[in-house]
């Protein structure tokens, strides 16, 4: 077993291997203080012919017994990986793959299982650490290491890794991969951050990566590790001159077509023409013809933004494609709107629930509720295709939480709103950027929803194409761009700043300076689509007549029983009496929500009245439910009853209980006094005119028992019963 340590951030981060999985090609044990996690990387010994593409699977998993709970549901075993895991497996996939050699198609897996969780340092940010210094350490060739850490930020001071407690006082939070030169994966979300900001977070973020990378290369530096080679086929030149004869200036043109559809087909004719002109002469390589056309389709559409500035569908570096927006377009829906720039088009729709509506979480460390989600839908017909159609997809996952982080900072507090939101994104036509569409989307549709959210918030995506020595930064990137570029660089926010970021690369890096330079074009675009949709829609709406109506109210926690009322009684009583739903969180908010606001104010006045701190002196109106030979109960509020002593039923003295009232009848009563066990004694007559000439007789003290049905408890049995 080989074991490292280094102080990272404060914090006691380990890596050690040769302890488990020692089958495994590569096998690590991450530890963070007392969170440990346990990476296994594995490859298939030949790579898969029947491919284009590179088979990395990274699986991401979180064990309830590392965080000491048993699973809900019935089966009590872990099932389907939930959000957070989908999107950490996400996190830690896109910085490791570019590092992979070009070529390599061996089919590989990354498996990361959380083995123990303290609750307080997060297992996510060690899933990048963990697979880096598997695959490192590892026979699997790969151009690593890279490391992954967290930055926070509170009262203006970055914070490495910052807790789960640090950071809920946290106003910005990254997660960043890097290598030893730069960072090479952003996600996060900030409140309102400027661009100054972000930049200092990732610098600071790099110098705690390079602090775990030197740890991983500590730990490599005691073992030795062989890597395989990558055999690759050799190139046929005399197919590469045949095709590149026949492509002539066609693929020049096909670049220059604006029109995403006619482009493709464009496209596909001159592949159909190609292949079967070469059909005799080269009739088992078809694969490897169209690998050829799609390498000078991308040099030729790279080349033509590198040397002239000039993009496919005509617009300079910055521009921005026209755009145009229709809100409130599904009128019987709480709020909607459709955002359209260029070929993409995002149509989402605002539903307002109760609290009812919360999505519960059911998580490794703890469960939560969440009262805002964004659900992004993306099916193929968006993209002129036909397509599996079942479970949402990890891409799905991935984009709405994106979508979703960056409306967020937004958003109005539960006790102004108090409304579940969900908001769900139906990507219509996509060219590049669905997300940050859903983003401007969905912004647009809190307001036609009525959702009182102080300023809107737009995305844009920014690209890069580099070759080394030449750059050239894309503002507004179209679907080709981010598949032929270097960069997808997303970035959303207010006029204020930055709420949501998301870079990924397809390269080894890029330069600080070439991040500050895509930061400040894409702050320039932002402005542009803010201005657009201010335009648009540039405060909320009212309230839709058919969304519910929701109230709420906060009553000691002391009083839920009252509420509730044995079996339910009072809360059932109150919902039909009233038709409407009714949620009591265990720290006593009571959430009150209908179709008819006057049903709504009735229950609240119903909840209030049984909730309340009745203090002395106050009247109220009642109703007698039960006589006794002491006096009468009568009911103030639901649920809610005390005594009216025989004493206080008239001025005069009254001989039997039954000579003034009967169980149903109403009684005006005003409280006269609360004993020290919260027994209340009411007055009937202290509401009455007092007779002339009235003298007061002296009052003999209540007995303790009157208050119970059968005249208090029962003595205990004087002699042992017999059975």
């Amino acid at each position: 077993m080989i074991k490292k340590t280094k102080d990272i951030g404060g914090k006691e981060l380990t890596i050690e291997t040769g302890r488990i999985a020692r089958q495994s090609n590569g096998s690590v044990i991450v530890s963070l203080e007392e969170t440990i996690i346990h990476v296994a990387v594995n490859s298939a010994k030949e790579p898969r012919e029947d491919i284009d593409f590179f088979p990395l699977q990274v699986e991401y998993r979180e064990k309830h017994y590392a965080g000491g709970k048993i699973p809900g549901g019935f089966f009590k075993r872990e099932a389907r990986p939930s959000e957070h895991e989908v999107l950490t497996s996400r996190l830690t996939d896109r910085p490791i793959r570019p590092l992979f050699p070009k070529g390599f198609k061996n089919e590989t897996q990354v498996m990361i299982t959380v083995l123990q969780s303290d609750g307080e340092n997060m297992a996510d940010v060690l899933a990048g650490v963990g697979a880096s210094a598997a695959l490192s350490l590892s026979s699997i060739p790969w151009n690593g290491p890279i490391a992954t850490v967290r930055v926070g930020q509170i009262n203006g001071e970055f914070i490495l890794n910052p807790t789960r407690t640090e950071q809920l006082e946290c106003n910005l939070n990254l997660i960043v991969s890097g290598n030893q030169e730069t960072v090479v994966m952003v996600e996060g979300e900030a409140e309102e951050a400027s661009e100054t900001i972000i930049l200092k977070a990732l610098k600071f973020a790099h110098s705690g990566i390079t602090d775990i990378i030197e740890l991983q290369k500590e730990l490599l530096d005691s073992m030795d590790v062989v890597k395989n080679e990558i055999v690759l086929p050799e190139e046929n030149v005399s197919l590469k001159t045949e095709v590149e004869k026949l492509l002539d200036k066609q693929i020049d043109d096909i670049i220059q077509i604006v029109d995403k559809k006619k482009r493709s087909l464009a496209k596909d004719d001159l592949v159909s023409s190609i292949l079967e002109s070469l059909e005799e002469k080269f009739p088992e390589e078809e694969k490897v013809i169209k690998a050829l056309i799609d390498d000078r389709f991308k040099s030729g559409f790279r080349e033509e933004i590198l040397a002239n500035g000039k993009r496919s569908d005509g617009r300079s570096t910055t521009e921005i494609r026209p755009i145009s927006i229709e809100a409130d377009i599904l009128n019987r829906t709480h709020g909607s709107a459709l955002f359209t720039r260029g070929e993409t088009q995002a149509l989402v729709v605002t539903t307002l629930g109760s609290k009812r509506d919360e999505q519960i979480v059911d998580s490794m460390d703890e469960d939560y509720k969440k009262n805002f989600y964004l659900h992004y839908n993306f099916p193929p017909y968006c993209v002129g295709e036909t397509g599996r159609i079942g479970f949402t997809s990890r891409r799905e996952i991935g984009h709405g939480h994106l979508a979703q982080r960056a409306i967020t900072p937004v958003l109005p507090n539960y006790d102004d709103f108090p409304y579940t939101i969900r908001l769900v994104s139906e990507i219509m036509e996509s060219n590049g950027s669905s997300s940050m569409a859903s983003v401007c989307a969905g912004s647009l549709a809190l307001m036609s929803a009525g959702a009182p959210i102080g300023s809107h918030v737009a995305g844009i995506a920014m690209g890069l194409i580099t070759d080394g020595s030449r750059h050239a930064i894309l503002s507004d990137i179209m679907g080709m761009e981010d598949h032929l570029g270097d960069m997808d660089f997303k970035v959303a926010g207010t006029r204020s700043g930055i709420t949501a970021i998301q870079l990924d690369l397809k390269i080894e890096g890029i330069s600080f300076e070439l991040m500050e330079q895509a930061l400040k074009q894409g702050h320039e675009g932002r402005m542009h689509i803010l201005e657009k949709m201010e335009d648009a829609i540039c405060k909320p709406n009212e309230i839709s007549k058919y969304a519910p109506r929701i109230l709420s109210v906060q009553i000691n926690p002391e009083k839920i029983g009252a509420l509730i009322g044995p079996g339910g009684k009072n809360i059932k009583k109150i919902i039909e009496d009233t038709e409407c739903d009714i949620n009591v969180d265990d720290d006593g908010l009571v959430s009150i929500s209908g179709e008819n606001i006057d049903k709504c104010n009735d229950a609240m006045v119903l909840v209030e009245a049984i909730t309340m701190e009745p203090e002395v002196g106050q009247e109220f109106d009642g109703t007698v439910t039960r006589l006794m030979t002491f006096g009468a109960f009568v009911e103030f509020a639901p649920g809610r009853e005390g005594l009216v002593h025989i004493s206080e039923m008239e001025w005069r003295r009254v001989e039997k209980v039954e000579d003034v009232c009967k169980p149903g009848d109403e009684m005006k009563i005003k409280l006269i006094k609360i004993d020290d066990q919260g027994r209340l004694d009411f007055s009937r007559k202290a509401l009455l005119p007092k007779p002339e000439g009235y003298v007061e007789r002296p009052k003999h003290p209540r007995k303790s028992n009157d208050r119970s049905s059968g005249g208090g408890r029962k003595k205990p049995f004087s002699k042992k019963r017999r059975f």
